[in-house]
């Protein structure tokens, strides 16, 4: 057993989805601004970060700086392109060994801890962990039995092999790092995590890029009405998501009260994901089934810096999902001062404060969300409130505060293995 001593360097596994790609489609999203966001904060803190990830394409160099003191390595596992994230399983053992190839030709005890991010990840870091004999640390991220307890209409269960990896990966790891405290009691109550092995770690926000921003410029500069009531939706159009939720709650606002529509704009920032990418233009075709592609904008993925733009310009931020394990974007859009309309699931009822920094609605009856968004709308006394809060809770989420907690989770990981081995 090598010495354990302070971290120096550390590898970050993030299989199925690269820190370089954008988030908002594919499978890129929140999981990506983690891995970026957290590998720079411990890189300024002195912690060497390598982040392995599968090659994409065959233009990708096998190395890329992505900010000072981190660098993604490619590992060529499988075909470039076409492989979905559920065929991934079929390439662990290839990715594993290259990733324990690459790590051989380096000196000696290069690496002082590994931090795997989704299962897939985890698959691979318990064997690196093994076979370098550092900690293993393990985010989740998603969770097999917590999606299947809460699938969306359509949408596709996540298959026995995926919940049987989760339970070998929880086994397997020395510190799992959950979002919130519902996360954690989810991996303990659903996964039978020791407790002693669980650390809640909240995510965080840049505050440099998402910060409040005058309404009437941000809305000119992508082009909206100084007027308008903008109810944006950002992130990946799966139905996970529930962008169709959104939708039909504005068909019904639409109908309680037709002269909204002059000035309703609703933005679908983001593309295809998952099991979307099946019917990929399905939420277009529902809007104009329920006769509002009048008011629905469908906008590309979009920079993190013009993303916050977005934000900004909005009336609100809905955050309809089935399920999210934090929720990003609802912490995104009120460190910019927008209210956000979220379903009162998972990680957002840490994120979102209800009555506070925004609103939860419990399910996803269409009704009961058009009442929401039509109370946010309808009342700018309530909106003011809900904004000045919304800043207010955002403070508390800091990427800063994320990396000195992890650094601690790190040491404490390490210092068991220290223990374990007498």
């Amino acid at each position: 057993m090598r010495d354990l001593g302070e971290l120096r360097r550390l590898a970050m596994i993030s299989l199925h989805t690269s820190p370089l790609d954008q988030p908002g489609t594919g499978d890129a999203g929140g999981l990506n601004v983690y891995v970026v966001e957290l590998a720079r904060r411990l890189a300024a803190r002195g912690v060497e970060v390598d982040v392995f990830t599968r090659t994409t394409s065959s233009r990708l160099a096998p190395l890329v700086p992505l900010a000072d003191g981190v660098q993604v390595r490619h590992i060529t596992a499988g075909p470039f392109e076409g492989l979905t994230k559920h065929e991934l399983p079929g390439q662990l053992c290839v990715f594993a060994r290259e990733v324990l190839r690459t790590e051989a030709a380096l000196p000696v005890g290069h690496y002082d801890a590994v931090h795997s991010h989704y299962w897939l990840s985890g698959q691979v870091g318990a064997l690196a962990r093994d076979r370098w004999g550092v900690p293993l640390v393990h985010s989740m991220h998603t969770m097999a039995k917590v999606k299947n307890a809460a699938l969306a209409e359509g949408d596709t269960p996540e298959p026995a092999a995926r919940v049987i990896g989760e339970e070998q990966v929880v086994e397997a790891a020395d510190v799992l790092v959950a979002n919130t405290d519902l996360e954690a009691k989810q991996l303990i109550n659903l996964y039978d995590a020791d407790p002693g092995r669980v650390e809640v770690v909240h995510p965080g926000v840049d505050l440099d890029v998402f910060r409040p921003t005058d309404l009437a410029h941000a809305r000119a500069g992508l082009g909206l009405p100084a007027d308008a009531a903008v109810l944006l939706f950002a992130g990946r159009i799966q139905p996970l998501k529930a962008p169709d939720v959104l939708l039909r709650a504005v068909a019904e606002l639409l109908a309680r009260d037709p002269g909204l529509r002059r000035r309703l704009v609703v933005p679908i920032v983001g593309g295809p994901s998952g099991s979307g990418l099946d019917r990929p233009t399905a939420l277009a075709a529902l809007a104009t089934e329920l006769g509002i592609d009048d008011v629905v904008r469908f906008v590309p993925p979009v920079t993190q810096a013009e993303l916050g733009r977005w934000y900004a310009a909005a009336t609100l931020v809905a955050v309809p999902s089935y399920n999210e394990s934090f929720g990003l974007v609802a912490v995104e859009a009120q460190a910019c001062g927008t209210p956000v309309v979220a379903a009162a699931v998972g990680g957002l009822t840490t994120v979102v404060r209800d009555g506070f920094s925004g609103l939860l609605v419990d399910g996803h009856d269409p009704a009961a969300w058009a009442a929401a968004l039509g109370r946010v709308v309808g009342d700018p006394e309530l909106r003011a409130r809900l904004a000045a809060g919304a800043l207010e809770h955002a403070c508390d989420f800091s990427w800063d505060v994320t990396a000195d907690q992890t650094l601690g989770v790190y040491r404490r990981a390490r210092a068991a293995m220290r223990e374990s081995v007498g």
